[in-house]
């Protein structure tokens, strides 16, 4: 505002003015003064010019990003949430430009809830907003009907949802964070039947599209490994009340107990199988992999099986740098998930810089093709549907209150 209303004519013309009044009694001076008048001009004219350029000098591209950031699961969500807004911080950090213009790229967060009707509510927000890319939804159960309305749009979207069924419909708009169902499912019910030698298996699942997929994912390996699962029951996303479910199971006296679903429901859920008394291992995903199942199994949680898909925090190229900028931005430790979506919205943002174009219709067939090495992994490239290629899966144990990995198998 100052530099704007110095270059006031008017505001010039009476400095002027002063300066030849001041002036006109030592003539000699007259010629000083004139030269340090054009001087003067001359750095008032270049100091507008450079605050001009200044105050345009960015374009700011908006990135969408949706997950449930209130109720039960905005423990993942924020998770998630932490690890786009420290990429977008990072690649602002290079200054990028593209199409020959500086831009600044700017998160545009929206709360769906877990809930699949909020989801396609945000997803059609987002699209309004003008967004050129989403990361999320983080569900399986939202990111599925949300992908309709993106692909409809043209927005390439990167999912933390790992059913199947996400990139199997041929959208050319849908990418993944995580290992899919249809891999961790056949890795995880084979090395039960194989190496731990789980023969007689008891499934539950959530009914939501995460958890009934892997499930029916599991079950398929465990049979075709020659396991046999005595038992399949079922919740839902909301329950905390599994009496009923687990006394039935007991009497058919599993070797393990496989649960398809949330921290909100695993912790209980196994708390629950102590107090009664069940001795069958306990086997679960990736949604347990959190300080909840932790701090709410207890000592129930001791010797449960949990699987992640990727590496361990250990074995991740670029974990011990990425765990210190995001100390010093969130001043807590990483969590779960944070890896994954900041990977994922570097693949985003590169395939825009190497387009030269944020216009989703441009820089879409370049996701496909961005092959870059992250945090979590050395390489994140996709393959033509849209999952990650090379994708492993790491078992953990649960040891002393923590999990500790004890194998990590290779994907596809």
């Amino acid at each position: 505002m100052a530099c704007a209303s110095a270059c006031r004519p008017n505001r010039l013309a009476r400095f002027t003015g002063a300066a030849r009044m001041r002036a006109a009694p030592q003539p000699r001076h007259q010629g000083e003064v004139k030269v340090k008048l054009k001087v003067s001009h001359v750095a008032l004219a270049a100091a507008c010019a450079l605050s001009g350029a200044h105050a345009v000098a960015a374009d700011v591209v908006k990135i969408g990003f949706a997950a449930p950031l209130t109720g039960p699961q905005s423990n993942y969500g924020t998770d998630m949430q932490k690890g786009v807004q420290l990429a977008i911080a990072d690649f602002n950090a290079t200054h990028p430009t593209i199409g020959g213009k500086p831009v600044t790229f700017q998160l545009d967060a929206q709360d769906d809830q877990a809930d699949p009707r909020t989801g396609t509510t945000v997803a059609q927000r987002l699209i309004d907003d003008n967004v050129r890319g989403i990361i999320g939804h983080f569900n399986s159960g939202t990111s599925i009907p949300a992908s309709d309305l993106y692909d409809r749009a043209g927005l390439p979207q990167i999912s933390m949802a790992t059913s199947p069924q996400y990139t199997a419909r041929g959208y050319k708009t849908t990418y993944r964070l995580l290992t899919s169902d249809a891999q961790a499912g056949r890795i995880v019910g084979t090395y039960a039947v194989k190496t731990l030698r789980f023969k007689r298996i008891a499934i539950i699942d959530d009914r939501t599209a995460y958890g009934q997929g892997i499930a029916d994912e599991f079950a398929k390996a465990v049979e075709a490994a020659g396991g046999t699962i005595v038992k399949r029951d079922f919740t839902n996303d909301k329950a905390l009340d599994f009496s009923a479910i687990l006394t039935n199971l007991k009497g058919v006296n599993p070797d393990a107990v496989f649960y398809g679903g949330g921290d909100a429901q695993s912790s209980p859920m196994i708390r629950k199988m102590r107090q009664l008394g069940m001795k069958s291992a306990f086997v679960t995903g990736e949604m347990s992999r959190s300080p909840t199942f932790l701090k709410v199994g207890g000592d129930a949680a001791e010797g449960a099986i949990v699987y992640m898909g990727g590496l361990p925090k250990e074995k991740m190229p670029g974990f011990s740098g990425y765990a210190a900028r995001y100390k010093a931005r969130f001043n807590e430790d990483v969590i779960t998930y944070s890896p994954y979506s900041y990977d994922g919205t570097i693949a985003l943002l590169s395939a825009m810089k190497d387009a030269n174009s944020t216009d989703p219709k441009v820089y879409t067939p370049y996701l496909g093709k961005v092959s870059i090495k992250g945090v979590s992994a050395p390489s994140i490239a996709y393959d033509a549907k849209g999952d990650l290629k090379d994708a492993p899966v790491t078992i953990y144990k649960v040891e002393r209150g923590a999990f500790k990995p004890v194998d990590t198998i290779a994907g596809n």
